[in-house]
């Protein structure tokens, strides 16, 4: 009877579920401790999207739409949960998903959100942005038990920064700005986008910018007396899709005509929605990355 005894119950033991382990990473909002590997995911903010793709995390559940087309591949098996700024509760309760990870544009849900499921907010702010999104592919490896994959993408990002920083070096120096239709703003270090500069060390045209979220209104006559070396454009409505006036067209004029930027060919047009959606996430920067250096590398110093 003995063997038969512990037999049935190593069988037990067996069928018994495995229970993960605790983890504890860091937030938005400091550390948080959570089991390890959550099996069914809902994301609200597209950094983190972003970077949950690159890991090779499936993600069961997602806003819409989310106008990137680097996790297109994740996406078309996801349930579309809400929109960034709105989460459709009924579809999360149906989904009963294990984590909720907010941020950004959806940060303002977690607390609604965390009565469905354990949420936490991954917001990236704009100040030292590459920083984050470095502690972000860290928690995320650890959290979703990819830490080999983890290493491997923030060696990869590495590689990027260098070779950036390579190809802007005595290049001269550089203006930032989006356009919103007719409208100019400007970023300088330490907003939103500034992180193109902190990270690659590429000199700022008009040092002192004020580091506001949509950075600071400008005119085209700011732009003639700025006069700078390079522009770098954002064209907001393209990264939404809005339909408004192109960036190109917004620029098409004499007085930026007459900048240094212009005349050299030096106005540079930035795949939008990486930077303006989904800011942060590890696949979008390198995307800029190599933008930077791509055109930086065309020109002699």
């Amino acid at each position: 009877m003995r063997p038969i005894l512990l037999a049935g119950l190593l069988a037990c033991a067996t069928a018994l579920p495995a229970f993960a382990a605790d983890v504890t990473i860091e937030t938005a909002t400091g550390p948080a401790t959570l089991p390890q590997a959550p099996q069914t995911i809902a994301v609200f903010d597209a950094p983190s999207v972003d970077t949950i793709a690159a890991l090779g995390q499936p993600i069961a559940g997602l806003p819409a739409p989310l106008y990137l087309k680097n996790v297109e591949e994740i996406s078309k098996d996801a349930t579309t949960v809400g929109t960034l700024f709105e989460p459709d509760f009924e579809a999360l309760a149906v989904m009963g998903p294990d984590l909720i990870i907010a941020g950004g544009r959806s940060a303002t849900q977690v607390e609604p959100l965390s009565r469905v499921a354990p949420t936490i907010d991954m917001t990236i702010q704009g100040n030292g942005m590459v920083d984050q999104t470095r502690a972000r592919i860290k928690a995320f490896g650890t959290l979703l038990n990819r830490e080999e994959q983890a290493q491997a993408l923030e060696a990869q990002l590495d590689d990027k920064l260098a070779a950036a920083r390579d190809a802007v070096a005595g290049k001269g120096n550089a203006l930032v700005i989006l356009t919103n239709g007719g409208k100019i703003s400007a970023f300088g270090a330490g907003s939103r986008f500034g992180w193109i500069h902190d990270a690659v060390g590429l000199p700022q045209a008009h040092p002192g910018l004020e580091a506001d979220t949509h950075g600071q209104a400008i005119s085209f006559e700011f732009l003639a007396e700025t006069d700078p070396d390079w522009l770098l454009v954002i064209d907001r409505g393209a990264a939404i899709q809005a339909g408004s006036e192109a960036a190109q067209a917004t620029l098409d004029n004499p007085i930026v005509a007459r900048t240094k930027a212009a005349q050299n060919g030096h106005i540079v047009y930035l795949d939008a929605a990486p930077l303006y959606i989904s800011g942060g996430g590890a696949q979008s920067m390198m995307h800029t990355l190599d933008q930077l250096t791509e055109a930086f590398s065309d020109v002699q110093g």
